[in-house]
């Protein structure tokens, strides 16, 4: 009798279901592998969860129908990490396991199993000797104990590096690791690293952009335990990696770590999950600190890695920020200049210097929001009502025809539906005019643009030149940038969102840690009030001071991490019906509801609202909505409710 459960969309369907083994199949079908059942009359996919010898079904079990592929795909561990996410943010097993399972490549699993290469010794301490409990975590991590830690990366720090040698130490020990990045830029580092440091074959690259027929092949070297270090993207959180030792994620503050898709788990969390079932040494790593991160060490369940303040400040930039009485006496537009005059000598400075420079500026295109020249007020278009604005790319003749940017339908007039007026101004200023209006205020000096629209550069050379970048997009320069010019901190501080400061801090820090440091001549220029307490922690460096002073007003307001939240989203009728049925925890809180922001091709109005519980009520939370989930499924409502637990944007 085989186990299995089933590829079939329905939440009341969520549990295995059993089958008879034919005579005929009895040497191929064991677990982990690939079957085809016959399921409400229909040929289905699944997967062999276990081999037993007598089933709880009293009437006759239906046999499978074929065995798609005798190898094992689906490890135990793996299994139970499912299980685990599904129960915690309400999802289904079936959910997950399509993000841990590749589809199949027959070609690559006809190639023979390697030998995996025999272990490497041990790492040298020196990488981690700059963090004082740096080097014990080594051991710990070599001698398969585990080790917690949150890990708040120096500036400058060669992080890649250092997480290899936290991978060598697994190795050493004869354990797996597995460490996750949000992007494919942070990825390419990670595996350059990897490959000049680890054994030959003994790391896999698992990449949403990979190749079917390849991303196969890394999976099954992992699966067979030929390689035993896995990096990968959010996905590879569910990687089959054989005796592990080690879990790891690099700047988990990144949206990019939240899965889009059900049950839109967290990659951070999912790790922490899997330490807590494989008993294995995690990492946290950033050169920021998220609110959740510092959850973790004020509970307990990891330790902080960190630098003494000497070390910090022989390494960090200069940083400085408006506001000072000096600079408002020599300037004083300064505090509503998009580009004061301290930012001005100071990249002139480092463009005398040789080195180059780099700006940051939230938005990407050339003017993505557009306004009213007379009222202000924001221009939108007028078929869909979406955003106008202009493209980082000229049109035809080197015009800028504003467009819409959800229909793209172009504007060639304008008449405000408020005061009639006709003409627009740019609200905001993308990175391509940035890159414009310093190409004219710093003559002769290259300009280089890096994010969305123009292309995403890995790397700089050295020489002067000024390079403009949206967040996440910043290339990394040989040698260190001599200054960074963080501009447009309205945009980032100002959003109406939980996470504006935690976010603005972990953009700006990930920029300025480009920087050399001070005593090369590293200087850093915030185009934001001194006293902002953001700012101040950029300033002092100091990025855990601000996540403990976050988590503490989210614990005194009842925010998330200090408490568990979900966002019910749908129609009217159907919340009324979703919240009828649904028995929450006594402590739970109803918010709302509230209308949900219109998205693209979305027809009809929708509302939402937030459940919150303390953290202790968080599993009956999960189960509570998972079971009205089920019960919607079995009697085929017709209007889907979508469930997400922890959501990131709570607006």
């Amino acid at each position: 009798m085989a186990r299995v459960v089933v590829d079939v969309p329905l939440a009341h369907l969520d549990r295995p279901f059993d089958y008879a083994v034919p005579d005929e199949m009895a040497d191929e079908v064991r677990a982990g592998c690939r079957v085809r059942v016959r399921f409400a009359g229909q040929l289905v996919d699944g997967f062999v969860l276990e081999l037993a010898d007598s089933s709880e079904h009293g009437g006759k079990l239906t046999p499978l129908a074929k065995v798609v592929s005798p190898e094992p795909v689906l490890t135990p561990q793996v299994v139970a990490l499912a299980r685990a996410v599904a129960e915690r943010w309400g999802g289904t097993v079936t959910d997950v396991l399509r993000l841990a399972v590749p589809p199949r490549r027959v070609a690559a699993e006809k190639r023979p199993p390697a030998e995996p290469p025999p272990p490497p010794p041990p790492p040298d301490p020196a990488g981690f000797a700059r963090y004082p409990t740096g080097p014990a975590l080594l051991t710990a991590v070599a001698e398969g104990r585990p080790a917690r830690a949150v890990w708040t990366a120096l500036p400058g720090e060669d992080w890649p590096a250092r997480l290899v040698e936290l991978c060598q130490a697994a190795l050493s020990g004869g354990r797996g690791a597995l460490v996750v990045t949000p992007d494919g830029r942070d990825l390419d580092r990670l595996a350059a690293a990897a490959e000049a440091r680890l054994p030959q074959g003994s790391v896999v690259v698992l990449r949403a952009d990979a190749a079917p027929d390849a991303r196969y092949r890394r999976f099954l070297d992992a699966v067979r335990g030929t390689a035993r270090v896995v990096l990968g993207t959010r996905a590879a959180v569910f990687a089959p990696v054989a005796d592990l030792g080690l879990v790891a994620v690099w700047d988990d503050g990144d949206d990019l770590h939240a899965e889009p898709r059900a049950p839109y788990a967290h990659a951070r969390d999912v790790l922490v999950h899997r330490a807590h079932l494989a008993s294995c040494a995690a990492v946290v790593a950033a050169t920021a600190r998220t609110a959740e991160a510092q959850l973790l060490v004020e509970s307990g369940w990891a330790h902080e890695l960190v630098a003494d303040r000497a070390t910090l400040r022989a390494a960090a930039p200069r940083v400085q920020a408006l506001g000072a009485d000096a600079e408002l006496a020599r300037d004083p537009a300064a505090r509503t200049a998009r580009l004061p005059s301290l930012a001005h000598r100071v990249a002139r400075q480092a463009l005398a210097d040789g080195a180059p420079v780099l700006v940051q500026v939230p938005r990407a295109g050339y003017a993505p929001g557009l306004a009213c020249d007379r009222c202000r007020a924001p221009a939108r278009c007028a078929v869909c009502s979406g955003p106008l604005g202009v493209a980082a790319t000229p049109g035809p003749g080197g015009s800028r025809v504003p467009a819409c940017r959800w229909c793209a339908r172009p504007a060639a007039t304008f008449d405000c539906p408020y005061c009639h007026g006709t003409k627009l101004r740019a609200s905001v200023v993308g990175a391509a005019r940035t890159a414009e209006e310093l190409g004219r205020a710093f003559a002769g000096a290259a300009v280089r643009v890096s994010g969305r629209g123009s292309g995403v550069l890995p790397s700089v050379p050295p020489g002067p030149a000024l390079v403009v970048a949206t967040p996440g997009a910043e290339p990394v320069a040989e040698g260190g940038y001599g200054a960074a010019l963080l501009l447009d901190s309205w945009a980032l501080l100002g959003r109406a969102d939980l996470r504006a400061g935690e976010e603005t801090l972990r953009r700006w820090m990930n920029a300025a840690a480009l920087v050399r440091p001070a005593s090369a001549g590293g200087q850093v220029v915030v185009a934001a009030d001194a006293a902002h307490p953001v700012v101040q922690a950029l300033v002092r460096w100091d990025p855990g001071w601000l996540a403990a002073r976050e988590l503490a007003d989210r614990r005194e307001l009842g925010f998330p991490p200090a408490t568990r939240m979900a966002a019910l989203s749908g129609t009217a009728p159907a919340l009324a019906e979703f919240l009828a049925a649904a028995r929450l925890p006594a402590d739970a809180d109803l918010l709302g509801p509230v209308p949900e922001p219109s998205r693209p091709g979305q027809e009809g109005e929708r509302e939402r609202y937030l459940v919150r519980v303390p953290r202790a009520e968080g599993s009956a939370l999960a189960h509570a909505l998972a079971e009205v989930q089920g019960v919607r499924s079995a009697k085929k409502a017709t209007e889907h409710v979508r469930v997400q637990l922890d959501p990131l944007d709570l607006v």
